[in-house]
């Protein structure tokens, strides 16, 4: 199968208000070209160096989603082109992002990562941490981000009860939220689902897949 079939044959059974993010990380930027022919605008990586570098190779109507888990120290290096920023879990992530869009004249789109998953390898906030931020006055004087909404990650078991129950957590406390409404949250955004997992994803309410090896094959991380 070419990454162009592949692509097409997931986008063509996606509802229409799903969005398609084609996780490129580790792929050449020839690869990334063929899946950006066949029609896809969207991608998400998980290291900033590497995503800048292919930000700088690649077409400029693409919409670059960071995707991996977030150190604030490299904020600096996307923050004049990023799209999404998937995995915030915290509040000192937060005012980083906010103080280098304010350097870059920006308004940075971005979702709060909530820990859904048992894993202990899984980063996240708690539905607990996330009241609390958006009930607090410092987190509605960050003028430079916009929070679209939630990321969560199921439990990686090919028990689909368990990965079915995180998801139906996440979409409802999605729906909970919608009762904070500050200049800078809008929750229209629910990303969840990968390649193992993204029609139960979808099934569950997900607006937002994130699908990698589904689309390109299996990844070479050596």
């Amino acid at each position: 199968m070419s990454i162009q079939n592949n692509l097409h044959t997931i986008t063509n059974s996606l509802p229409q208000e799903v969005t398609l993010v084609a996780v490129s990380k580790t792929k050449p930027v020839s690869e990334i070209l063929e899946a950006y022919h066949a029609g896809q605008r969207v991608f998400g990586e998980n290291k900033i160096q590497e995503m800048a570098q292919k930000f700088d190779e690649m077409p400029k109507d693409i919409q670059w989603h960071m995707i991996g888990h977030l150190q604030s120290n490299k904020v600096k290096y996307m923050a004049h082109f990023v799209d999404l920023i998937h995995g915030v879990d915290s509040f000192k992530t937060l005012i980083e992002i906010n103080k280098q869009a304010l350097k870059k004249n920006r308004i940075i789109n971005c979702l709060l990562q909530l820990k859904i998953a048992k894993e202990e390898t899984k980063f996240g906030m708690s539905f607990n941490d996330v009241e609390q931020l958006l009930n607090s006055e410092e987190f509605q004087s960050l003028k430079n981000i916009n929070i679209l909404g939630f990321m969560g990650m199921a439990t990686f078991t090919d028990d689909e009860k368990i990965v079915r129950a995180e998801f139906k957590t996440l979409k409802k406390y999605f729906e909970t939220s919608k009762k904070y409404n500050t200049l800078n949250f809008d929750p229209t955004v629910l990303s969840m689902g990968m390649s193992d997992d993204y029609k139960i994803a979808i099934e569950e309410g997900s607006t937002m897949i994130r699908v990698g090896s589904a689309i390109f094959g299996q990844r070479n991380y050596n």
